[in-house]
């Protein structure tokens, strides 16, 4: 397999990007995504820092746009020019700090045909990408699987958009998805074929972008993430599949609490048959933040 990188769903310190990325490297982690779901925090001087030092660490960076900035209006008007601006804005910070993608939620059905709401949502990510590039920072996007049964965001729809779209990835959520087949993520295979139809859209040099937790669910709908183990999904199946592709990827934990992060990366590392980053972390932790950058796999 390809180099794998691991981390969280979150920026660890708002205070600086010197005490963010020193607690990364504290903490084993090869990756971080930064989390805008519920409002911009970060300015451009910020971001610009932030990742500079993150590539010295060899911390690769992910952007996880605002939860309202999602594509596929049924109506345009004002909810649409948000989302566009929010979309923007992501694509800005993540120029900046060379975040390797923006994850965005596809949106929904609002009574449509899944064929007709996928449609919209590609006719509008295109007309973003023309404002993007205009801009200069046409990044690559990430679209999320989702974990409600009856709207859009299902692995088919994500693959059918990743398709239609070379700069658009899909990005695999293993506890949406564990939670929308009420429970059938336990086993390799399952975990394989949804890296094979992510491996069959994906351009040669993008990794895996995977999202990552134990979770709760009911009626085949996502309800809570839980702390690792009090569920029945498990990282080692995925660490297993991961073994059966020739591309890197990154899997960002949304466990709730440090201890799980721990244990899902130990586990991880270890059913990929790499070194487990906890391992270097203390060397990593003392380097010169200058250093250059290492291979965590």
């Amino acid at each position: 397999m390809g180099e794998l990188h691991f981390g969280p769903a979150r920026v660890p310190s708002r205070e600086s990007p010197e005490q963010a990325v020193e607690l990364l490297q504290e903490r084993g982690f090869t990756a971080c995504e930064i989390d805008f779901e519920g409002k911009f925090w970060m300015d451009y001087p910020w971001a610009e820092r932030f990742g500079e030092l993150a590539r010295a660490a060899g911390i690769v960076l992910s952007v996880h746009a605002p939860i309202a900035g999602f594509m596929g209006h049924a109506e345009r008007g004002k909810k649409l020019n948000m989302a566009v601006g929010m979309l923007d804005h992501s694509a800005g910070i993540a120029k900046t700090a060379g975040a390797e993608v923006v994850v965005f939620h596809p949106g929904f059905l609002l009574g449509r045909e899944r064929e007709a709401a996928i449609d919209s949502v590609v006719e509008q990510l295109g007309e973003l990408r023309g404002r993007l590039e205009k801009k200069d920072r046409a990044v690559p996007f990430g679209v999320e699987v989702m974990g409600r049964v009856r709207e859009l965001g299902t692995a088919d729809d994500v693959f059918a958009i990743s398709a239609r779209l070379g700069w658009v990835r899909p990005v695999l959520d293993f506890a949406h998805l564990h939670a929308v087949t009420d429970g059938g993520f336990t086993e390799t295979s399952a975990f394989a074929e949804i890296l094979a139809g992510a491996d069959a859209v994906l351009g040669p040099d993008a990794p895996f972008h995977i999202h990552f937790s134990d979770i709760a669910y009911a009626n085949r709908n996502e309800t809570k993430h839980l702390p690792y183990g009090e569920g029945t999904l498990r990282v080692a199946p995925l660490g297993e599949a991961l073994r059966e592709f020739d591309r890197p990827a990154t899997v960002i934990t949304e466990a709730p609490d440090r201890a799980s992060d721990e244990a899902i990366r130990e586990e991880l590392y270890a059913a990929a048959g790499t070194r487990a980053a906890s391992r270097a972390s203390s060397s990593a932790a003392s380097a010169s933040r200058s250093s250059p950058r290492r291979k965590s796999a």
